[in-house]
């Protein structure tokens, strides 16, 4: 018997990311909003073509966003805060004001904040809930309009909503009202969404709830049992229409008990990052309800072995009746890129152990249809040793002693000698790496490439480029400068491509939040470093200014968690191999005079179990090792800074504390400062800079805006721990709005450094 097979999300920028490229165009007025949505039609279209020709039996709709699901999701039920509406712009750049903040004619608004989307790369728009906020659907109703859209070309989908227990868990909360004080309305709302798809022909409805795989608290237990009760008694009431809960990211064990009692039509489980999800099954499954299977693995790009699959199948037939499972897809194929086929560079030998969305489609196929001849094939592909170890990568890792992950002096000592040394002014200034990559710049570097431009042109380029950046800095009196990372595409990718065991895609994008998309490399094999990467444009920089100019480096936890990681070996391993390499860039750089090693871990936390009893036999253990093992041997004054960006660090913060860097930046401006609470609660001994204004977003932050945050900063921060810095790199920025946020930015810190001002801070005791 052939097994139905679904597939939780597709992928939506395009293959050739032409969604990216027509937003980008619709923002700076070079095409019609028609054309941009004609865009967007024709990707949905072709997600839905691919899925139906591959046989998926359950095809989702309303996967598709212009930005983010979540922020769909606050669109759709009317959640959108007051200053955003009062704009009077049109109802699509209402919604892109949320996403990346608006400045102009109509207004001055900054975005919503983004959080990483639980253990993924992927980034979602926080909504923000006020007193004042009435949920109620759309009129526009994009869940409705996207089924009606498939259905005119022939496609039955299961419209695909974000649950509301996730959204309410998700959102912020402005006023004296809670969640629970939006339930009701949520509820009449998705009751009366899941009528109006009955009405149009759906046949399902899908409601994503990945919030239950979090550790859930009574109360939370109670407020997701009561929600579903009453919404799957509104939706029978209203609606002819199947129920799905979806969960994906790990298993439901705190509600899996409940979960089968309630009622579902249909229950998706994840069985590659649910550790449980298989015992919780032999627990027992409800009659009549389908199982969707969650086998194939949507966050990493390595062939499925269909022997594991089909052993873990088996298992799951010996519970649930073969006719009412249907194979699918652990979580979204958002996360991975669109198809192998579009990789012209890669050798086949080398291609053929990947599955990217397209290829993962054909996995659901064969397995479904129990294909011979594919398990065939796929049997001697794993039979086959894919790569050797390694053996002075081996033998370093073996050589790694308890002293390598300790810096002398301690921290206290190493401060005082820094301070001594560089005589900065109070608040420093300074930037997070990057500079505006424009247009020349990126075409330098594809002649490169290309092998149309020798090196020395490319060379030569790039040291102008450098020179220019470093005459900016020095015109807008940054402190601490930067080299503008010109030769740069990517922090991972710069980096991997000069590491040893690493191998890179040509069109494998993914996408990150909104337009920014990202092109993970891979890690093949035991990593190693062939030679210095970054120390020819660092003393390059250097050697322009007798300001001090910041080595810069990406960590082995971002480096590995922005990679699409080996199976067959451990993640720790993988991310110690990486440290070693990187450990000799950083010492490298010491010796060719670099004062300041900024060691990026933008993704610390990426990784970070969503289980707290996990955290640390799983990830940190080795995680905050692995970023100690990379600076531990420089000397005392040597400063070492690393940033972190998009995530909650609240409850990790002494760990990152105890990963001994001198100087840390966060992101902190769309987090509304949050995080120095947290800072100061655990007398945080590190310095830091929380980013004071949103680097995603092209509004020019006033003078008194940052000084405003500023004086909040010195509530929480002692005055001589403070730097001052936007949120993250500059280089998705134009030129003109960085030339001016910066200027902006050093006004603000020398105004803070004014005796009257600071003497008029309420917090001054610090």
């Amino acid at each position: 018997m052939t097994a139905k097979t679904s597939v939780i999300g597709f992928p939506r920028v395009g293959k050739n990311r032409e969604l990216k490229f027509a937003s980008e165009k619709f923002f700076k007025g070079e095409i019609s909003e028609a054309e941009l949505q004609k865009t967007a039609a024709e990707l949905r279209y072709y997600g839905w073509k691919k899925q139906a020709e591959a046989g998926i039996s359950f095809i989702p709709s309303n996967d598709f966003s212009f930005y983010d699901n979540m922020l769909d999701t606050a669109f759709l039920l009317g959640a959108v805060p007051e200053r955003y509406s009062a704009l009077s712009l049109s109802p699509i750049e209402t919604y892109f004001a949320a996403s990346h903040g608006y400045q102009g004619t109509a207004g001055d608004v900054k975005a919503l904040p983004m959080k990483k989307w639980f253990t993924t790369n992927y980034h979602y728009i926080v909504p923000e809930i006020s007193d004042d906020t009435k949920i109620s659907i759309s009129q526009s109703n994009k869940v409705l309009a996207e089924y009606k859209e498939a259905r005119s070309f022939g496609f039955q989908t299961v419209p695909a909503v974000t649950g509301g227990f996730t959204f309410l868990k998700l959102a912020t909360y402005t006023g004296e009202k809670t969640a629970a004080d939006f339930v009701q309305e949520v509820t009449d709302a998705y009751a009366e969404l899941a009528a109006s798809l009955s009405s149009a022909g759906a046949e399902w409805i899908s409601f994503s709830e990945p919030g239950l795989v979090f550790d859930l608290s009574d109360s939370e237990k109670e407020f997701f049992i009561s929600f579903y009760t009453n919404l799957i008694l509104k939706i029978r009431a209203q609606a002819k229409i199947q129920i799905l809960l979806q969960t994906y990211f790990g298993d439901v064990r705190d509600v899996y008990e409940e979960i089968c009692s309630l009622g579902f039509d249909g229950l998706g489980l994840d069985f590659v990052e649910g550790k449980k999800s298989l015992s919780l099954l032999k627990c027992g499954f409800p009659k009549d309800t389908l199982l969707f299977a969650g086998i194939i693995n949507g966050k990493n790009i390595w062939r499925a072995d269909y022997k594991k699959k089909t052993e873990v199948l088996e298992e799951i037939k010996k519970i649930v009746p073969e006719q009412n499972i249907v194979i699918g897809t652990s979580c979204s194929l958002l996360h991975v890129p669109y198809t192998t086929e579009a990789e012209e560079k890669l050798s086949q030998d080398i291609k053929k152990y990947f599955a990217f969305a397209e290829e993962k489609l054909i996995e659901l196929h064969d397995i479904a249809e129990n294909d011979v001849s594919a398990f065939e094939l796929n049997k001697r592909l794993f039979s086959a040793g894919r790569v050797a170890e390694t053996s002075e990568v081996q033998k370093a890792l073996k050589n790694i002693a308890d002293s390598d992950y300790i810096r002398k002096p301690d921290f206290a000592e190493r401060e005082k000698i820094q301070h001594e040394n560089f005589k900065l002014p109070l608040f420093p200034t300074t930037t997070i790496g990057s500079f505006p990559q424009t247009k020349e710049v990126r075409e330098n570097r594809a002649a490169y490439k290309k092998g149309t431009i020798s090196k020395e042109q490319y060379v030569e380029f790039n040291q102008k480029k450098i020179a220019e950046c470093i005459a900016l800095q020095e015109e807008l009196d940054l402190d601490v400068l930067v080299h503008g990372e010109f030769e740069r595409n990517d922090m991972v990718e710069y980096f991997g491509s000069q590491l040893d065991g690493y191998i890179f895609t040509q069109n494998a994008w993914v996408q990150s939040y909104g337009t920014r998309c990202v092109k993970p490399p891979v890690v093949w094999g035991d990593v190693s470093r062939r030679e210095a990467m970054t120390v020819e444009w660092s003393v390059f920089a250097q050697k322009q200014t007798k300001k001090i100019v910041k080595g810069m480096l990406t960590g082995p936890v971002t480096i590995l968690n922005w990679s699409f990681p080996r199976e067959d070996i451990s993640l720790k391993e993988q991310a110690l191999q990486i440290a070693l390499a990187i450990r000799e860039e950083v010492l490298d750089l010491e010796r060719n005079g670099i004062k300041i090693i900024q060691i990026d871990e933008a993704a610390l936390r990426e990784k970070l179990p969503l289980r707290k009893s996990d955290w640390y036999s799983e990830y940190l253990d080795w995680a905050i090792p692995a970023f100690r093992l990379v600076h531990a041997k420089v000397r005392p004054e040597t400063q070492i800074h690393t940033h972190m960006c998009y995530s909650e660090f609240n409850d990790i913060i002494r760990d990152i504390d105890a990963m001994d860097a001198d100087v840390i930046t966060f992101e902190a401006s769309r987090a509304d400062l949050k995080i120095l609470d947290a800072l100061k609660e655990v007398n945080f001994r590190t310095e830091v800079g929380p980013g004071v204004y949103d680097i995603h977003s092209a509004r020019i932050p006033p003078v008194a805006e940052i000084t405003d945050s500023l004086k909040k900063m010195l509530c929480k921060v002692k005055k001589e721990k403070l730097w001052i810095n936007p949120d993250c790199g500059l280089k998705t920025r134009g030129e003109a709005e960085t030339v001016e946020s910066l200027r902006n930015l050093v006004l603000a810190a020398k105004q803070l450094r004014a005796k009257e001002l600071y003497e008029n801070c309420r917090c001054s005791e610090n």
